[in-house]
């Protein structure tokens, strides 16, 4: 790695744990500069600006999060626990999540559209990947994969993203996901079970 983009890292490293420990709106590019060390031309030699720096920062998280999928497609997991990881591998880390959540800024909307459109194209291809495989093996039937896994995918977000959903919502999620790929009923059963486990936080079916 060049020195010059050595250095980007470094201050993208910087920048990812001060908007962890800080909050994104409570970090100002003055302090950036001063835990890095370096002079404000250095820092605006890399980045024009602190929401380009959040780009960055997002696109750094992606990037492990590909890089976590492309884990649990190499695994020996059964098919339909496979796919789950790879899907729950696209969502941030819990102490992430105010990362992300500066997207919901008016003033980050048309970045939010352009993270939403790198994780779906980074994640559907690799979906796609298991989906033929549980094919292969008679647990799936469908056509027209990578629109179902975009669909899969975008559904699963909206559905798990701000953890607000009843065990109600869970069954309809199950009972669609199979629909969606064709499997036999109870073959996403065990997603209920992450559910219970914790995996996913969730509110109580009375509210």
């Amino acid at each position: 790695m060049k020195k010059g983009e050595r250095r980007k890292q470094e201050l993208l490293k910087i920048a990812y744990r001060m908007f962890i420990e800080k909050g994104y709106e409570n970090t100002s590019i003055d302090e950036i500069i001063a835990e890095a060390g370096i002079a404000k031309g250095t820092y605006y030699y890399y980045f024009e600006s602190k929401e380009a720096t959040l780009e960055a920062v997002i696109d750094m998280m992606i990037e492990e999060e590909v890089g976590r999928a492309k884990e649990a497609l190499e695994t020996s997991l059964p098919v339909p626990k496979k796919l789950v990881s790879v899907i729950y591998s696209f969502r941030p880390a819990q102490d992430e999540q105010g990362i992300v959540n500066a997207l919901d800024a008016k003033e980050n909307i048309v970045m939010h559209e352009k993270v939403n459109r790198r994780i779906v194209e980074e994640a559907v291809p690799l979906l796609t990947e298991v989906v033929e495989e549980g094919i292969s093996q008679g647990i799936f039937e469908c056509t027209n994969i990578e629109k179902r896994v975009k669909m899969l995918l975008i559904m699963s977000q909206h559905m798990f993203d701000d953890g607000i959903f009843t065990g109600r919502d869970v069954e309809v999620y199950v009972d669609m996901v199979e629909k969606i790929l064709g499997a036999k009923s109870g073959t996403m059963n065990f997603i209920t079970e992450l559910i219970s486990g914790g995996v996913y936080v969730r509110t109580d079916d009375n509210q």
